[in-house]
């Protein structure tokens, strides 16, 4: 096979935390070289001048929901691989919160068959913890590991049988896998819409307290220090939960946490007049959790950033705000997204791509993540400064509940590479 030379970029490293000028080789799917700035190409190669643009690895986006299977209307494999290559995804990590629920080596081997045939992104499947997300009896985990699940986890259920979820928790440590769990306390949480506080007061939307989240990650925590086991919490989203996670940390537990990009991006008081599509689970926070979490990203404490990608379809976000369905669609919205982060001087660069790739990767044992010889050549290029007007009617995805629809927004993905090949060009 020909190989593919990329000059005149600005490389992200999340690895060496820098940003440089240069360029890398690519051979066969893989990156076989990195390049000083002005080095010329090997003869015989493809060249990409990259016009002093960012070159990063692809995001790797852990808590992907595709549709498939029970709601295609919602989402497919293909409408979600398109969104994700357009956004600069390069793997999404499927959530198994579907119709039915992704809980057997056969409904697992359905949805990765699907995904290889319809998506021109990579796909990699995560899988139930208990049968059914019904919190009573744990799903065959050996089985499913050997089916491809990279991760287990009940999505937004929680697992209120302590002594199930438990159970669970060693079966999973004595096989080595990892656990993704939504730190809330459920019954705090049931029928909630919005964070308590006086904005949720004077909208009279049934409301939770922040302190929900910190007593379902103690629990947790709890949970973890007994068994040992492997524990990702999927969105840690207020202050008052930090430093739980940061002690959990630094007494040696195998935990680590992730946020979303909407709740680093957005917060309660953006639901406005009702805003359905701003309405997610767990609900937006007050500016200052929201400054917290951005800060606990930028210092590590919190390690991934993901976007959530939640479709619903029309008629269930037009319905009241308490009615409405939760959940936001971001595959393609989550790189210009970021970088209200990156302008606002948060989080640089590097960092974030910490967060959003190698930090994921890491976590789930995949190769991506990383600008390295030998590693995947699972790339996006994008000008993080260029400015564009969000409109959801040219989402790819099926669904465009998007919370940031007329929104003026920077950052545009310019291509996107999957094993060195481009899955998506803007024209």
């Amino acid at each position: 096979m020909s190989a593919t030379t990329f000059l005149n970029a600005r490389l992200i490293d999340p690895e060496r935390g820098t940003v440089t000028t240069g360029g890398l080789r690519v051979e066969d799917g893989v990156i076989t070289a990195l390049l000083p700035a002005q080095a010329p190409a090997p003869g015989g190669d493809t060249v990409i001048d990259c016009g002093l643009r960012h070159l990063a690895p692809g995001i790797v986006d852990i808590g992907v929901k595709v549709c498939e299977p029970g709601e295609r209307h919602k989402e497919s494999y293909r409408s979600a691989g398109l969104a994700a290559a357009a956004g600069g995804v390069t793997t999404m990590v499927t959530r198994p919160d579907t119709t039915p629920a992704i809980d057997s080596p056969e409904t697992l081997e359905f949805v990765t068959r699907r995904a290889n045939e319809a998506a021109p992104v990579n796909v990699v499947p995560m899988a139930a913890l208990t049968k059914g997300r019904a919190g009573r009896e744990m799903t065959e985990i050996g089985f499913l590991m050997d089916a491809g699940a990279v991760a287990f986890t009940d999505c937004d259920r929680v697992v209120t049988d302590t002594k199930v979820f438990s159970r669970a928790l060693t079966y999973a440590r004595s096989l080595g896998a990892l656990v993704i769990a939504h730190p809330q306390e459920p019954i705090l949480s049931l029928g909630a819409a919005a964070t308590s506080g006086k904005f949720a007061s004077l909208r009279g939307l049934p409301a939770v307290s922040p302190m929900a989240e910190r007593m379902g990650l103690d629990r947790d925590i709890a949970l973890i220090e007994m068994t040992r086991a492997r524990y990702h919490a999927d969105q840690i989203t207020t202050a008052r939960a930090l430093p739980a996670l940061q002690r959990a940390k630094a007494n040696g537990l195998d935990i680590t946490a992730g946020t979303s990009i909407h709740h680093l991006t957005l917060n309660a008081l953006d639901v406005a007049d009702y805003r359905t599509f701003f309405k997610l689970k767990p609900p937006l926070r007050d500016e200052e959790d929201r400054l917290a979490v951005a800060e606990a990203v930028a210092s590590g404490l919190i390690d991934v950033i993901s976007s959530m990608h939640t479709p619903q379809d029309e008629e269930s976000k037009r319905l009241p705000f308490e009615e409405a369905a939760s959940g936001a669609v971001a595959l393609e919205t989550f790189l210009p997204a970021a970088m209200r982060l990156y302008h606002a001087g948060l989080i640089d660069l590097p960092v974030l791509w910490r967060a959003m790739s190698l930090n994921p990767a890491t976590r789930l044992g995949l190769p991506g993540g990383r600008l390295a010889v030998g590693a995947p050549a699972d790339l996006v290029l994008f000008d993080p400064d260029a400015p564009f007007l969000m409109d959801r009617a040219t989402l790819r995805s099926k669904s465009r509940n998007t919370p940031f629809d007329g929104a003026r927004m920077q950052g545009k993905v310019l291509a996107t590479y999957v094993a060195g090949h481009a899955v998506y060009e803007r024209t």
